[in-house]
């Protein structure tokens, strides 16, 4: 709103109002503005909850060992997030730019999901929303930000070309911007894969049958990502420190591709219209970082499905976005092995259970969950295959080693731009 605003001002000549087309900008001014936010609404949120019974019980001891610790802590902190989020985005993007459109409505989609699981365990029954409508509602969002892309003339890029002048190899990109399934395609030289190549195979049909083939991809990717998110959130701080970091590095992502330039210099696709993403991430990092002050380690307020779900989503959106989705395993790496480790332990629980024995890969599951068992916890019968670490870490500690991995894969991620 206030970008139309100073850019009509700026029509009269008005001092200033000139900076606003800068994305520089308007991102600081997104990131300083989402992180006020965030840590203005926390304390009232949490005071607000606790007056209205939205908190959560005493957390199992066998599971939780420091759950004496939160006791009666408010959930559905996740609602801080996304207004933190949304509101900057409001004020200070382009609200006729396709992909922040997108990125409004995948967090508010999956932000409505999570608060209706978390409600659901509040004041119903402390199963929730049962994971088939979960799993339903991630399926249709990926869908609809699919077939948005595919069928939209805004979603477009502009594919770099390598051509040889006088002896010195350079990089251009098309005049023409053009629609495409071209994705990227990390720590490979001429690192793009097409989708519609890949169905080749379909004749005349290829290119429609390619973007079905990417719509399908993007319905899986938002999928898998909510759901590792939604596995990650388990200790104080884990996923807000880690998804800070994952959209930081998304950013970096983000506006590389949105610079004619800096693609051209780094080979990779310029995507016209992808620095709006650069606002939407830096309202993101801020709502993040200012979520941490109520999250961290002992923790005032728990983000919920509210916040997981959404956080995913919203990861998983902007990397389809800027043709980055097989990036993925990378830059989300904590999230992919939160999830492997949780279908490993169960089909490995389910083939022990048919030889009734006690069979476990890990000591417990998700991942994050393994480190914080105490010694004895474990009964005897059961045949665990990865039993390390032997003792009890402090809850603070997994996090920020959590958060160090993150660090380290986000890193790998941004120089996949240039190693290949």
């Amino acid at each position: 709103m206030l970008y139309y605003l100073f850019r009509y001002l700026g029509e009269f000549g008005v001092s200033g109002a000139n900076l606003w087309h800068y994305i520089s900008f308007r991102s600081l001014l997104t990131l300083v503005l989402s992180l006020l936010i965030s840590m203005w609404l926390g304390q009232y949120f949490i005071k607000w909850m606790k007056k209205h019974g939205g908190s959560e019980a005493q957390r199992d001891a066998s599971i939780d060992p420091y759950g004496v610790e939160k006791r009666d802590v408010p959930t559905m902190g996740g609602v801080i997030i996304i207004v933190a989020t949304v509101i900057p985005c409001l004020l200070l993007g382009r609200l006729r730019n396709i992909y922040m459109l997108l990125m409004l409505v995948t967090t508010l989609w999956l932000g409505a999901l999570g608060f209706a699981d978390d409600y659901i365990k509040l004041k119903i029954t402390k199963d929730g929303l049962h994971p088939i409508y979960k799993l339903i509602g991630q399926a249709l969002l990926g869908l609809g930000i699919g077939l948005t892309l595919w069928l939209s003339p805004d979603a477009v890029i502009r594919e770099n070309v390598t051509i040889e002048r006088q002896g010195a190899v350079t990089v251009v990109h098309k005049s023409e911007p053009v629609k495409s399934t071209i994705t990227t395609i990390p720590f490979v030289k001429n690192n793009n894969l097409s989708y519609t190549e890949i169905m080749s195979f379909c004749g005349k049909y290829k290119r429609a049958a390619g973007w079905i083939l990417f719509v399908l991809v993007t319905t899986f990717v938002v999928m898998a990502v909510s759901n590792g998110s939604n596995l990650n959130d388990g200790m104080d701080g884990m996923c807000a420190g880690n998804s800070a970091i994952m959209g930081l590095a998304l950013g970096i992502l983000a506006y590389v591709s949105s610079h004619v330039e800096m693609a051209s210099y780094l080979n990779i696709m310029y995507i016209p219209g992808s620095e709006e993403l650069v606002i939407f991430l830096c309202a993101f990092v801020g709502a993040l970082v200012g979520f941490l002050w109520y999250n961290a380690y002992p923790a005032q307020v728990f983000m919920g499905d509210t916040g997981s779900l959404a956080i995913g989503g919203i990861i998983a959106v902007i990397s389809i976005i800027i043709h980055k989705e097989l990036l993925i395993p990378v830059l989300c790496f904590v999230f992919l092995m939160e999830s492997i480790s949780v279908l490993l332990q169960t089909r490995v629980a389910k083939i022990g259970n048919k030889r009734n024995e006690k069979w476990r890969v890990f000591k417990r599951a998700p991942l994050h969950d393994a480190f914080r068992v105490k010694p004895g916890q474990i009964p005897e019968n059961f045949k665990i295959l990865f039993n390390w670490p032997s003792g009890c870490w402090l809850e603070s500690k997994i996090t920020t080693r959590f958060w160090i991995t993150s660090i380290i894969m986000a890193t790998l991620t941004i120089v996949t731009l240039k190693i290949r």
